[in-house]
């Protein structure tokens, strides 16, 4: 499970760096939200990766809560 998590928020951080480049190629407010959601987006995976590398259950429990926070606000 830990790996197929660590797998999975990979491929979005890959989806969500290409769809930002797409986005940022775009006058306005595309080009706007893409900005706002390339940091957050990539944010999820980092902070599982770091989660998993957790000194101590409550490291591992903080950095996914932060990860779950980061899902939230790119939804």
């Amino acid at each position: 499970m830990k790996r197929d998590l660590r797998e999975r928020t990979f491929r979005f951080t890959g989806r969500i760096v290409r769809l930002c480049q797409t986005l940022d190629g775009r006058p306005g407010v595309a080009r706007t939200l893409g900005r706002q959601l390339l940091p957050s987006g990539t944010s999820i995976g980092a902070n599982v990766e770091e989660g998993q590398a957790g000194q101590n259950r409550a490291d591992f429990m903080s950095k996914h809560s932060i990860a779950s926070k980061e899902a939230r606000e790119t939804h």
